[in-house]
């Protein structure tokens, strides 16, 4: 695996907590920083013009989730209003790690909430085996 480039700009993306993704205890359940964060590489992956249904047409793979490692280091509550950073740490021929971090902002001051390290593997899309990224995907990614 190569370490991206170090010029590759961070992706935010604002999520703004709601009653549903609380729980009993008022404050975000656990496994939506799972949901959160996959938005926010979607989100990523658009903004490089690249859009997971699209790329599933055209290639006949897609991204799927082969490993998380999650650290929860402060929690969320209702209203809060959160900024999901995500970045590339390494890419392969057949996966890319990322790092993802949930901050809360409050005022002036922002807190990190949780931060991810997430591996993506590309696959074929009808037999869900491993494969090799396109060429074309790959130059986009670096």
């Amino acid at each position: 695996m190569n370490q991206a480039s170090p010029d590759t700009t961070k992706s935010c993306w604002p999520v703004r907590i709601y009653w549903e993704d609380t729980d009993a205890g008022g404050i975000v359940f656990y496994a939506n920083y799972l949901r959160f964060f996959e938005r926010a590489r979607t989100e990523w992956l658009r903004s490089l013009g690249l859009e997971q249904s699209t790329l599933r047409q055209r290639s006949g793979g897609m991204f799927v989730v082969s490993e998380a490692r999650l650290r929860y280091l402060q929690v969320a509550r209702l209203d809060d209003e959160l900024q999901l950073i995500t970045w590339p740490l390494e890419l392969g021929r057949a996966s890319i790690t990322m790092q993802q971090q949930a901050w809360r902002k409050t005022g002036s001051e922002n807190i990190l909430l949780c931060e991810a390290s997430i591996r993506i593997g590309w696959v074929d899309a009808l037999s869900y085996k491993p494969a090799r990224m396109p060429a074309t995907l790959l130059e986009i990614l670096k």
